[in-house]
C-alpha cells in the first residue's frame, strides 16, 4: 500500500468483527512498534497484548472498544508521551497495511491501568477487523484526504 493512501484512508475503528487477526499480522503490528524511533534510542517503552480486556476496559474512557477489540496492546513504560504515540502511528498504520482498524484509547484511571499491565500506561491500542469495512483503494489518497473531517490544511499550516 501506498504509505500517503494509508495515512489518508485510515480512520479510528471502534467497531470490530469477532474474526482473529493471524499471528503473523499481530507480530508485524508490534514488530511495527518496536521499530519506531524514540529520543536518543532509548526505547523505554513495552509493548503489552493485554487478555484481561475486562478489567482493563474499566481504565479507558471508552470501554466498548477494548471489550470489542481482537487484540488490545498497552504501551508501558517511562517513553516519552512523544514517543509512545509515534510507535502507536507505526502499529496503526502498520495494522491499516493489512486491512486491521485500530483506535487509541485514553486512560481514566492510571492505578487501575498499571495495575493491569504491571507498569505505567500511556496509551491503549485496539485493534480487529473493521465491522464496516474500507476499501482504500476506492479512491485516490488525494480524494480520501478531502473526504476527511479535518481543518482544511490552510487552517493548519502556515509560514512564519
Amino acid at each position: 500500500m501506498d504509505v500517503y493512501l494509508a495515512i489518508a484512508s485510515r480512520r479510528e475503528v471502534r467497531e470490530y468483527t469477532d474474526v482473529p487477526i493471524p499471528a503473523e499480522i499481530v507480530h508485524r503490528i508490534l514488530d511495527a512498534g518496536r521499530l519506531s524511533g524514540s529520543s536518543r534510542n532509548t526505547q523505554q517503552w513495552e509493548f503489552v497484548v493485554v487478555s484481561d480486556r475486562e478489567a482493563l476496559s474499566e481504565a479507558v474512557y471508552a470501554p466498548g472498544n477494548v471489550l470489542g477489540a481482537t487484540l488490545v496492546v498497552a504501551i508501558a513504560g517511562s517513553a516519552f508521551a512523544l514517543d509512545m504515540g509515534r510507535a502507536a502511528q507505526n502499529m496503526m498504520l502498520a495494522a491499516w497495511n493489512d486491512g486491521v482498524g485500530a483506535c487509541p484509547n485514553g486512560i481514566s484511571d492510571a492505578e487501575l491501568a498499571e495495575r493491569i499491565v504491571g507498569a505505567p500506561v500511556g496509551i491503549v491500542l485496539t485493534f480487529g477487523y473493521p465491522a464496516k469495512p474500507r476499501d482504500p483503494s476506492a479512491r485516490s489518497a488525494d480524494e480520501w484526504s478531502a473526504k476527511a473531517k479535518r481543518k482544511p490544511f490552510d487552517e493548519v499550516v502556515r509560514d512564519a
